[in-house]
């Protein structure tokens, strides 16, 4: 049920590749993305933030900005930094990290699977996050950052993959924050055949990273559908840009939390509070990393505490039932009054990949306590999806992250 379908790829020349290939356009700041960009005039970076190019103080938001990223884009294309291929491939995408590896399908899905919800979503998007997006992929004709969908393990694509990864890879390297990132080409037409009946067959796939980004390649693919009222379905624009691992090679990390006070009540009132939720017990530093569905770490007066949720108060629904939500639902908001994780200023978010120091950096810096969690599991996202349903806001952090720049898919060839 699911169309993935092989697509002819703009990508960097081989010589460029380590220099092109950048994080996501939406892991930095303002300040940050300039900063990262200076000195790498190849950075796609550049491209991703084109208000990096511009004096502080424009509006980031401005049209001469958008226009601004496609020069840049069809630019680095006409001077050879970026090649077209003529063929329709699918790319593997092997990424490693800590020596873990995951290997992924680069491809094109469907925006009529995403409406249709074949390619099922957990999180709810922001309009303005989305506008962005669109205008970057309206003004670029292609869509330069891959979203990340993960599917249900399947023998057949898996070892179409390893078949794919024993060839020469296109590339080669080693990111600066010590990932690995090989990518090889599948160019056998029964490979690819294989793979796409394959998908084919799954009655789902799943959007792990990247709402916003499938979100506006979906509103820019029905703007050109009302824009081309003949259209067949098989243009470019029909489809969006993605990345298709299998479940049981990712890793999601911890998504912590901190809170800025404790709503007018001293650590030790706040903790019998806590005690009165939840089964506490203090802890050494060295064991501050919970170990188990159900419970979650808490850093307060410089103290680390164990936080065990009684099983009477789990309740039998794929959202209640993430630790995320148990600490929203039963502490945050009735002890603290942090009702909207999503807009209410007093609660941050910490990925996981910033470790658990940086938790104690918070609070010794400008917070009151900090709750270490439990990775939600990929398992629980596909229920909450299958279910048709809404994690809470940062509930999984993916690593590693994938890069922008490796692969382009242009809208109108």
């Amino acid at each position: 049920m699911a169309e993935i379908r092989p697509f002819s790829c703009i990508r960097p020349c081989r010589e460029k590749a380590s220099k092109i290939a950048a994080l996501p356009y939406d892991v930095y700041s303002r300040a940050e993305a300039k900063q990262a960009v200076g000195g790498n005039p190849d950075s796609f970076l550049n491209i991703d933030r084109p208000e990096t190019q511009f004096p502080d103080g424009t509006d980031m938001y401005a049209d001469e900005v958008y226009q601004k990223a496609h020069s840049l884009l069809w630019e680095k294309v006409a001077d050879g930094s970026f090649i077209r291929d003529s063929r329709r491939c699918y790319y593997i995408y092997e990424l490693t990290m800590d020596g873990r590896t995951q290997a992924g399908i680069v491809a094109c899905a469907s925006i009529d699977d995403y409406l249709g919800q074949v390619i099922k979503k957990h999180e709810n998007t922001r309009a303005d996050k989305e506008a962005d997006r669109i205008r970057h992929v309206d003004a670029c004709n292609a869509q330069t950052g891959p979203i990340f969908l993960a599917y249900r393990s399947n023998e057949i694509v898996e070892q179409a993959v390893q078949e794919a990864s024993r060839q020469e890879p296109l590339y080669d390297f080693v990111s600066d924050d010590g990932i690995r990132h090989r990518v090889f080409c599948m160019h056998d037409k029964a490979q690819i055949e294989s793979v796409q009946s394959a998908f084919a067959a799954m009655p789902a796939v799943y959007i792990a990273d990247g709402h916003h980004r499938a979100a506006s390649a979906v509103k820019v693919g029905l703007q050109r559908r009302e824009a081309h009222p003949g259209y067949t379905g098989a243009e470019e624009f029909n489809y969006f840009l993605s990345v298709l691992f299998p479940d049981d090679q990712l890793m999601i990390m911890d998504y912590n939390r901190v809170v800025k006070d404790l709503a007018g009540m001293g650590p030790s009132q706040f903790l019998e509070a806590v005690g009165r939720v939840f089964d506490v017990e203090n802890i050494t530093k060295e064991n501050r990393k919970p170990q188990k569905k159900g419970s979650f770490s808490m850093y307060l007066d410089g103290n680390w505490y164990l936080c065990a949720v009684r099983k009477e108060d789990i309740p039998n629904d794929p959202v209640g039932s993430l630790d995320v939500s148990l600490l929203q639902d039963l502490l945050l908001g009735p002890v603290l009054g942090i009702q909207d994780p999503k807009t209410d200023a007093r609660i941050d978010f910490v990925g996981g990949i910033r470790g658990l120091d940086e938790l104690e950096r918070r609070v010794q810096q400008d917070c009151a306590a900090a709750f270490a969690m439990y990775p939600t599991d990929i398992s629980e996202l596909f229920a909450v999806a299958d279910a048709g349903l809404l994690m809470p806001p940062k509930s999984t952090w993916f690593e590693p992250k994938l890069r922008s720049g490796l692969f382009i898919h242009e809208l109108d060839r």
